[in-house]
């Protein structure tokens, strides 16, 4: 037997349903865990009852506890006709349990037990882990306590646990095992009221508290998932302390601190220095002039400004934060310098107590800078005044994202280390667009060689991105190709579109025949598929004479090319992997439609990183995490020195489609110190997609971060996320279902997967290359890997990881089969009975069929509600083949240059696709019952129900002939877009988003 126990304390509850018909009820708790059962004393008459009892269960395995979840039922025993009702009920995970330690009295609200049933108020409980040997466990319900009538709240036979006849006080006594302080919890006490001698305990060693200590996460008896992974990879739930309260099981539990607009994050205190300016200062110099620069020190921390050559007066308007946590002055010195060769000479100096500063919360309006005297070294007025602010503030401040962080840099450094390269940033992607150039025909043209026929061709290039149309037989010169292409750019349109007519000389010679030139920010733009208006342009023989407008009037005679060219703003154009998009909304703004709803991250910290570089001898990491959701990038600061490094940055973004997915990643940032110019280090990633989570609800994880390696799958650690999902039109959510995933244009004219990758690849290009010129930049390897830009790309591991999840798909009818086997072999009687009656039922009354198959789906439903997905998915090793993969799989898909040759690649990739693809279909079956979208399940089962209803009342002849004369309609009433049922299914969630 496992020494860990389980331990909860009933403490009361209040603000119960009546349910005596007297306004009243008579109140008690039962509680299951692990196949046991315990049971506190019924309260008569109360809406409000204080029990104040202990149990303690045994855990059979604690390798197993997240798997094994604590229910509480809230009944009210009706003395009448012996029955209970239930007044509500909890259930509370594994992975919330703590040491008893962290432990605090929790008021949870009850849910309904069922549908139809009705619940409010709440619960309070003290639910710990202990392993402490003199605590002995509870006595089990005795069997011989049973009522035999009916749960009246739940509409099925329960069984209560006492007698109507026993005595209250023998009830009290043989379930009560000690008793709690009472219900105020004002004073603290280290031992318990002991009960009968033969169950008295030693509490001595525990302590009894009534707040929190310290905001703790815990990760104590993950277990393992499923999929049968291991238990250090597996999601883990936390009950952090953020800006709004404790988060238990997705709730907010609010204390007595005050709420924050910051409220998924921890609460981090700063101090803020602003540096405004300096006047007057004196000069140092033997020339009279002065080089000023700022040093602003705390303790062993120290931000400086940069200087000015030459300035008496100038300006800086400069911010520093230095972390409230790891100040160890009491003192801050604003120091002004001037900076020399040799050493910097001393100008001046400004003190200030910090026990004396102010606290700013917004939106309280900035604190005004004031102008202070310099003083000397002794404290003694100088000639020179410098204007500064200081106060104490939060993240939630105004002046956070733009300050230098203390925490950004170990004690002892300054910012002259990279200081660019640390700061918190929010990016906005490039808006792109898809560019259709249609190349017509060419008249007139011109061969250098009189006595022969070109072999012409048009190449068309848009920057780096270049295409070429086929050469024309039979050769001539008025050739037409009538070829279409697509390209990608972005706004501003600051590229140019240049046609360039070829004539193939030789067989690695070719000669310019004319070139011109079409402005981008000239070009028609469109939003559906109107016809958009041909052009004749002019043929030049350079570059140079194409952009001069002025020349076609000077020359009488010119070659020309027939083109059509517009940018499409129907489409969305891809910049990430099709399963992982974060938006799916048409370039041209016209077409967008109002937001659905509001997506809020916090990013609180990550935990036992792996170190990605040494310093002074000890492994370490400089991190940051990168946030991407729309055309929306957030970048945290960077946290140097640092395996646990602390973040608590919250950002926001809005939801337009609930089919799509937030990447959060961490990275090593390797352009600080002596690794300047390497690339970032990738640490990992997480994906959540929006249609998983529920409403309102606060997902409070930490998620594990694996990566694939040539040496195979490694954990680099943990990342603390808090997520929420708020919708401001549940209406409109609901309507997105129906609706298409892409726009219009990629249903009326769709692109072919060939385009795709090669638009998505430059497109990842374009958007590479314009958050790069940021400030910090953001880099290539961080975009290529946050948009998945090889996931297209065939891999062994991954064909395997595609096929199993298809035989996953299929291992439900082979369940079935298995199963009717059985009904065929008799292993169950009442089983087999109960097919032959539904068989024959059938048979009778065939138009019964499809009514029973929605009601049935309908109740599997209903039945599934209870077990429904309560975390959103994550990586998944055992999913993706990585856990089990060969080196030589690894060694393939790591190899830069494939042995394959490019046919089979293609061949290969081709069949991966496919078998994904039949893969991801199954898996959105599955997604129709399973919960995992509670809002897509939600959907389908009222479906169901009302399907079933509907069936049962018409005539299955109706039916028929709707449905046939709907399948052979005219074309006039058919449409390229996809049908409603269509649409919804596309939406489901498939299992893509835990793949590595």
């Amino acid at each position: 037997m496992s020494s860990f126990k389980l331990g909860v304390e009933v403490v009361g509850a209040h603000d119960l349903v009546a349910k005596d018909g007297q306004g009243s009820s008579n109140p008690f708790v039962e509680l299951h865990f692990d196949d046991q059962r315990f049971r506190t004393a019924t309260k008569e008459n109360d809406l409000n009852p204080v029990w104040n009892e202990s149990f303690y269960f045994n855990i059979s395995d604690p390798n197993n506890l997240i798997k094994l979840p604590l229910e509480a039922y809230v009944y009210s025993h009706n003395k009448a006709n012996n029955t209970k009702t239930c007044l509500g009920k909890l259930r509370l995970t594994g992975t919330s349990f703590v040491p008893y330690s962290d432990a605090v009295v929790m008021h949870y609200p009850l849910e309904k037990r069922a549908i139809f049933s009705h619940a409010k108020g709440e619960l309070g409980l003290k639910v710990f882990l202990t392993d402490d040997p003199s605590i002995k466990l509870s006595n089990p319900l005795p069997a011989m306590e049973s009522f035999l009538d009916t749960d009246v709240g739940s509409g099925y036979a329960q069984t209560p646990n006492f007698p109507s006849s026993l005595p209250k006080e023998k009830t009290d006594k043989r379930h009560t095992f000690h008793h709690l302080p009472n219900a105020n919890h004002s004073q603290q006490k280290q031992n318990f009221t002991p009960v009968p001698p033969q169950q008295q305990m030693n509490y001595g060693v525990h302590e009894m508290k009534s707040e929190p200590q310290a905001a703790k996460v815990v990760h104590m008896f993950s277990g393992s998932s499923s999929h049968s992974q291991p238990s250090d990879y597996a999601l883990k739930e936390t009950s952090p302390f953020l800006g709004g309260g404790r988060i238990i099981g997705g709730r907010v539990i609010r204390g007595d601190r005050p709420t924050s607009t910051y409220d998924l994050v921890e609460q981090m205190r700063y101090l803020f220095v602003r540096v405004v300016k300096a006047r007057d200062l004196p000069s140092k110099d033997l020339t009279g002039s002065l080089d000023p620069y700022v040093e602003v020190k705390v303790g062993n921390y120290k931000g400086i400004t940069k200087h000015y050559e030459k300035n008496q007066n100038p300006e800086w308007n400069q911010v520093f934060a230095f972390s409230r946590e790891a100040m160890q002055s009491t003192v801050l010195e604003v120091v002004l310098k001037d900076k020399d060769l040799v050493k910097d000479d001393f100008v001046g100096i400004v003190r200030f107590d910090l026990h004396e500063v102010p606290m700013r919360v917004p939106p309280e309006s900035p604190l005004a800078p004031e102008w202070y005297r310099l003083q000397d070294k002794k404290g003694e007025k100088k000639k020179g005044e410098v204007m500064l602010a200081v106060w104490y503030g939060t993240q939630a401040d105004e002046a956070f994202s733009d300050a230098w962080h203390s925490d950004a840099f170990a004690p002892g450094d300054s910012t002259s280390i990279a200081s660019a390269y640390i700061r918190s940033k929010v990016y906005h992607s490039p808006r792109l667009w898809y560019v259709r150039v249609n190349v017509i025909e060419a008249q007139d043209l011109v061969p250098s060689d009189k006595n022969r026929f070109p072999d012409v061709y048009v190449k068309v290039q848009i920057g780096n991105q270049i295409l070429k149309t086929k050469t024309v037989q039979p050769r001539n010169l008025n050739p037409i190709w009538n070829e279409e292409f697509m390209f990608v750019t972005s706004e501003p349109f600051e590229d140019h579109l240049i046609f360039s007519v070829e004539d193939r000389v030789g067989s690695n010679k070719d000669e310019t025949m004319g070139k011109a030139v079409v402005p981008l920010n000239s070009v028609e733009k469109r939003a559906d598929d109107r016809v958009v208006r041909t052009r004749w342009y002019n043929l030049e023989k350079s570059l140079s004479d194409a952009m001069d407008g002025d020349r076609a009037k000077k020359d009488k005679f010119h070659s020309r090319l027939h083109v059509c060219v517009c940018l499409d703003g129907g489409y969305h154009v891809l910049d990430e992997s099709t399963q992982y998009s974060s938006d799916l909304r048409p370039t041209a703004k016209q077409l967008w439609k109002s937001s659905i709803g509001v997506l809020e991250l916090g990013i609180l910290n990550a935990d036992r990183l792996q170190p990605m570089k040494t310093k002074d001898g000890k492994g370490t990491s400089d991190t940051y995490c990168v946030a991407k959701y729309g055309h929306k990038w957030v970048r945290t600061r960077t946290i140097v020195n640092s395996l646990n490094p602390k973040y608590n940055e919250q950002y926001t973004w809005e939801v337009y489609d609930p089919a799509t997915v937030l990447t959060v990643g961490v990275f090593d940032n390797c352009q600080i110190g002596d690794s300047n110019g390497n690339k970032d280090i990738k640490i990992g990633k997480v994906r959540i997609r929006i249609s998983t989570l529920e409403t309102g609800r606060v997902y409070t994880h930490s998620y594990p971060l694996l990566v694939l390696h040539p040496s195979g799958v490694k954990k680099m650690g943990e990342l603390h996320l808090a997520i929420r999902f708020s919708s401001t039109s549940m209406l409109s959510m609901m309507f997105q279902y129906s609706r298409p995933l892409l726009p219009k244009m990629h249903y009326k004219r769709p692109l072919s997967v060939i385009q795709q990758d090669m638009l998505r690849y430059q497109a990842v290009n374009i958007v590479a290359a314009r958050l790069g010129r940021a400030e910090p930049p953001l880099r290539r390897e961080v975009i290529e890997y946050m948009s998945d830009a090889n996931a297209h790309l065939w891999s062994m591991r991954r064909s395997k990881a595609n096929f199993l999840r298809l035989t996953s798909v299929f291992s439900g009818l082979f369940e079935v089969g298995k199963w009717f086997g059985e009904v065929c072999k008799w292993k169950n009687p009442m089983t087999t009975v109960l097919v032959h009656f539904l068989f024959v039922m059938l048979v009778c009354f065939p138009e019964l069929i499809l009514s029973t198959v929605f009601l049935y789906m309908f109740l599997i439903g209903v039945w599934k509600y209870r077990y429904r997905p309560r975390y959103p998915p994550h990586m998944d090793t055992s999913l993706s083949c990585a856990d089990a993969v060969s080196p030589d799989e690894l060694d393939e898909e790591f190899e830069s240059f494939p042995a394959s040759r490019s046919s089979d690649l293609v061949r290969m990739r081709r069949v991966q696709s496919v078998v994904s693809d039949i893969a991801n279909q199954g898996e959105r079956l599955q997604a129709l019952l399973s919960w995992r979208d509670p809002r897509a399940t939600t959907i389908f089962v009222i479906f169901c129900l009302a399907a079933a209803i509907v069936l049962y009342v018409t005539p299955f002849q109706v039916f028929a002939l709707i449905a046939g004369f709907y399948c052979m309609r005219h074309p006039r009433f058919r449409h390229k877009i996809p049908a409603a049922p269509i649409n919804f299914f596309r939406r489901l969630p498939a299992r893509t988003d835990s793949m590595l």
